[in-house]
């Protein structure tokens, strides 16, 4: 296996001695060669497999010419749009553009097309008519059937349809593109490719597709929105590898989107192996003078554990995309890595996350998950631990342990999101308890997301009581330690089933604890998840129950402001809220109210004034002259945030 960088010119190709390559891989990032970036991932293991790979990233996708880098490949092109969506990578939940692109060369926007995988799809098939392409990654992936796009507010057809690609090799895709790639090789043509777990096909008629379960049409989804809940719900149950059944998404009488189960979990071995290839655990050199890839900042001196999630979070896609079954990289092999991380002259001693999509999930929920698979329509951890629920962490505080004491290594940070709930159905505190002494640093960031339980159930997240008894425990084990840390809780605002009165509720809430976000997530409706298909439908495919959703633009910037209601410019929108709902009880001087009265001459005085009058009710108002109003704006700044 050679050495170095995978080649991202013609004649970085030719240096190598290629005159085609087996396959080009297209990238809607810049070429970062790390395992934390698909790309790099997918790449490394098709070399590993004996075949010649180049990687063409961020083609411009304006000029034919741009695709044609490197000729026709043998085998296929493959096309991902990158390690995000297109779409959450150029808009805000507001749909405003974003003005940086942290997966481009010095983070400048503007280096990839919108719907990615679609266009670079289409732009490959208007020079090569014939020549097989796969697309991949976590926007095709997630778009691999019938979805909801936010972005232009409509019911779309499966990426397969509109990119004109051959196969989606959807989920963590390792398993599946070997196969693909072994097929091809061997002179199987891409329109027999029809069987491979972890891909999606088309096909003309259904003679050759084995035990399917027919899912409405694209027609029918169109008709009805409850038609669409049920066809999703459908392909909820069947994300399992070993309890997946295979779908099929009519679009006409000879056109039919066939969806395999999905592909098996990798052994530990496997994992180890492909964190083992020979990354060069940087950005390509080309991108030296722009100044890098701002996306690896947070990720160069960062392990990955594991993969999979059992949270099963309803605004969440990893159950669509990694699975619900937990894989882990060895104790060996993680260790291997850090050690490497310390030869690097950029590293300063700080492992900066040793985590995943959760950070103390290092084993399956259950035993029976490795043969049967996970409960279709049955949650681990939601509404409540499931009875046949293993949980520890003792595997987790042994690999920390070892990490500690890696030479080089001053400090083990926890980053990735840690999941309290199972942090509270462990009886023993011994991971909580190092957690606290060896892995924060002054705050711990937790997800609660609301604290009103029946927004809670849409969001599959536990009761806000589980969330105050890990507030109380975390807090006494700091006391126990002699350490002053803190919980910075992650919130979000407007998700489906929060009406202005559980708004108002989370509002309170902050109150009462003293503290005011700096940042709120506003609920983002992104291909395939439960969330997302409840601000669709409006009911809840779980049990078609209906569901309150927050659309209008002015009502999430109310849900949002209440959030902040102590930003002087969020006043009106916190006035207007609680009017609406009824609760002007909460504008007053009393330390309960959220707000102060408006008195009618403060609209025509000057801005000290109704920063003086926006404090919050309860704090204590100056009086006249200019050491007062600078005391008054110096309380409100010094009030504690998070």
């Amino acid at each position: 296996m050679k050495q170095g960088f995978l080649p991202i010119s013609r004649k970085e190709m030719e240096d190598r001695g290629w005159s085609q390559p087996d396959f080009v891989y297209v990238s809607g990032d810049a070429y970062v060669d790390h395992p934390s970036f698909g790309h790099a991932i997918i790449t490394r293991l098709l070399e590993s497999l004996g075949y010649k790979v180049c990687i063409l990233p961020q083609p411009d996708w304006r000029r034919r010419e741009s695709i044609m880098e490197f000729g026709e490949p043998r085998l296929a092109f493959l096309v991902s749009a990158g390690n995000m969506d297109s779409m959450v990578n150029h808009y805000t939940v507001a749909k405003k553009r974003r003005r940086t692109d942290a997966f481009s060369p010095g983070g400048v926007m503007g280096k990839r097309p919108d719907y990615a995988v679609v266009v670079y799809c289409n732009l490959i098939r208007q020079v090569y008519k014939h020549t097989p392409i796969i697309a991949g990654g976590i926007e095709a992936s997630l778009r691999r059937l019938a979805h909801y796009d936010y972005w232009s507010d409509t019911l779309k057809r499966s990426i397969l349809l509109d990119s004109g690609a051959d196969l989606i090799s959807y989920g963590m895709g390792e398993r599946s593109i070997a196969a693909v790639a072994e097929a091809l090789d061997a002179g199987l043509s891409i329109r027999d490719i029809t069987y491979i777990d972890g891909t999606v096909c088309k096909v003309r008629d259904l003679s050759s597709v084995y035990d399917p379960v027919i899912l409405p049409s694209y027609e029918a989804l169109k008709e009805d929105r409850l038609n669409y809940a049920r066809s999703f719900y459908t392909q909820y149950c069947n994300t399992d590898p070993f309890s997946g059944r295979r779908l099929v998404e009519p679009y006409s009488d000879h056109c039919f989107v066939v969806q395999n189960p999905p592909a098996k979990p990798l052994t530990q071995e496997e994992m180890d192996q492909v964190y083992s290839y020979p990354y060069m655990r940087t950005w390509h050199p080309a991108y030296d003078e722009a100044g890098g890839i701002p996306a690896i900042q947070e990720v160069k001196f960062s392990l990955v554990s594991n993969r999979g999630c059992f949270g099963g979070c309803s605004f969440c896609a990893l159950t669509f995309h990694q699975g619900r079954i937990l894989q882990t990289r060895s104790h060996k092999s993680l260790l291997t890595e850090a050690k490497g991380m310390t030869e690097d002259p950029d590293f300063k001693g700080y492992i900066h996350d040793v985590g995943g999509p959760t950070a103390n999930f290092r084993q399956p929920s259950c035993k029976k998950q490795l043969t049967k698979g996970v409960c279709s329509k049955k949650q681990c951890l939601f509404p409540e631990p499931c009875k046949n629920l293993e949980v520890s962490h003792k595997d987790y505080v042994k690999l920390l342990r070892k990490l500690r004491e890696v030479p080089g290594v001053k400090k083990v940070f926890i980053r990735s999101g840690i999941r309290f709930d199972y942090v509270m159905a462990d009886r023993d505190d011994t991971f909580l308890r190092e957690l606290c002494q060896y892995h924060v640093s002054g705050q711990l960031k937790v997800a609660p997301e609301h604290i009103a339980d029946p927004v809670l159930d849409r969001m599959g997240k536990p009761k806000n009581s589980v969330y105050q008894s890990f507030v109380k425990k975390y807090e006494s084990i700091n006391r126990q330690i002699g350490k002053k840390q803190y919980l910075v809780p992650y919130l979000m605002s407007s998700h489906p089933g929060s009406t202005l009165k559980e708004a108002i509720a989370l509002s309170e809430y902050l109150r009462d604890l003293g503290v005011m976000p700096e940042q709120v997530q506003d609920f983002y409706p992104t291909p395939s998840t439960i969330s997302t298909c409840m601000y669709y439908t409006g009911v809840d495919p779980r049990d078609m129950g209906p569901v309150y959703v927050p659309k209008n633009p002015h009502e999430k910037a109310m849900q949002r402001a209440l959030i902040q209601f102590r930003d002087p410019r969020n006043y009106d929108l916190v006035l207007e809220a609680l009017k609406k709902a009824g609760r002007m009880d909460l504008v007053g001087f009393d330390k309960k109210c959220l707000i102060r009265p408006r008195r009618p001459k403060d609209k025509e005085e000057g801005a000290g004034r109704r920063i003086k009058q926006y404090a919050p009710a309860g704090q204590g108002e100056r009086k006249a002259g200019k050491r007062g109003k600078k005391k008054t704006i110096r309380n409100i700044h010094r009030k504690k945030t998070i």
